[in-house]
């Protein structure tokens, strides 16, 4: 994916522009590594060295953890597409750094040191000048799944109801239970962490592309962010792709995990959107009762509770996501990517978090990075 961000701060006009001017329904991904030494399995600080064996190839970048490479794919038609094109960058990531780092994908490390060093490049500057420490407390791995839907309207609309879906997809996701070498009590602490930062967590509802370019002027005037890859929330409209930005899934530590919860964004866009052309007008929550349920899936992920947005009735997460999957699985069947669907629907049982705890029951929590890079390929 190549970003075409307009100037700064852009017209509503030109937002509108971004979203319409896109094939409806691709999906990118970005998929954030961690490095590790390759005899202790420590989060090492060699992310420049590794772009380097990588000859320029623009499927790798780097991010602003030195302990961290992302790799991109472009905007394809399905699910399956995106996979290949993730499954292909693992590989070649792997081979090209083989004796260098260890590779592995969650959350967060499960026993690191939580402050580590920071890649000191142009567009990370002011974060790392503006919040010190607590930048360098930021070494969280993210699966970032774009959607486009090619109408504007529809996308703004989709966008406000898609906010009341994001903790479900959060505790499908989880995946990062252990913190600097202790069990956190957490399905992802990596939430918790990114808070440690302005605009995060569930992002406002956005009324029109005029509110949303008032916003970024209002950002611009005030200094607070002059970039719209600062409004961290874990859920936006980006402007540079036309796309919806889910943010909010941890790093999956398979690949075919990282299928199975694009495959449900897709999907979940998808529904939304035909909902939208046919009239219907989609609900919209208010913030503050999705941040409850954001606050359960942080905690429990699929093995706890949520509330209903409307009744505030508690339901067994694994009940609501299977739900749902029930009605996205004849969209995800048209998309061709209903295996990984029902690959989500494994998921339930207890899904990433559930799984290094696991590993650590058998060896510990140290041992749990050497488990997790022996998954980074299947």
């Amino acid at each position: 994916m190549t970003a075409r961000i307009p100037s700064w701060p852009p017209s509503a006009q030109a937002l509108r522009a971004s979203f319409t001017e896109v094939s409806p329904y691709t999906v990118g991904l970005e998929d954030e590594v961690m490095l590790m030494g390759p005899e202790d399995f420590e989060l090492v600080a060699r992310a420049t060295e590794v772009l380097a064996l990588l000859d320029g190839d623009p499927r790798f970048k780097l991010e602003m953890p030195a302990s961290q490479i992302e790799i991109v794919t472009p905007a394809t038609p399905s699910v399956n597409h995106a996979v290949t094109s993730l499954r292909d960058g693992r590989q070649t990531l792997a081979e090209r750094t083989s004796g260098l780092v260890r590779l592995a994908a969650a959350g967060v490390h499960p026993f690191s040191s939580g402050v580590g060093e920071l890649n000191r490049l142009e567009r990370y500057e002011r974060t790392i000048r503006e919040y010190g420490v607590r930048a360098q407390r930021q070494l969280v791995c993210a699966l970032q799944v774009h959607v486009t839907v090619g109408d504007a309207d529809a996308a703004l609309s989709v966008y406000n109801a898609a906010r009341s879906f994001l903790p479900l997809l959060a505790a499908l996701a989880a995946n990062a239970p252990f913190y600097e070498g202790h069990d956190t009590g957490l399905a992802s602490v990596r939430p918790k962490l990114a808070e440690l930062l302005p605009r995060q967590g569930v992002p406002p509802r956005i009324e029109s592309w005029e509110a949303y370019a008032e916003a970024f002027r209002w950002g611009a005037s005030s200094g607070t962010f002059t970039d719209p890859r600062r409004w961290w929330w874990e859920l936006r409209p980006h402007p540079g792709f036309g796309t919806l930005e889910f943010r909010v899934p941890d790093a999956q530590s398979t690949i075919d995990d990282a299928a199975a919860v694009a495959a449900v964004v897709q999907a979940l866009v998808v529904w939304l959107a035909e909902r939208h052309h046919g009239g219907e007008g989609l609900s919209v929550a208010p913030t503050w009762k999705i941040e409850e349920n954001r606050w359960l899936a942080c905690r429990d992920g699929v093995n706890g509770h949520m509330a209903d947005l409307q009744t505030g009735t508690l339901t067994p997460t694994s009940v609501l996501l299977g739900d749902l999957l029930a009605t996205l699985r004849p969209v995800a069947a048209r998309l061709g990517s209903e295996r990984a669907l029902e690959r989500a629907s494994q998921m339930l049982d207890g899904g990433g978090a559930l799984a290094q705890r696991r590993a650590a029951e058998q060896a510990g929590v140290g041992a749990v990075a050497h488990w997790l890079s022996e998954r980074f390929l299947q």
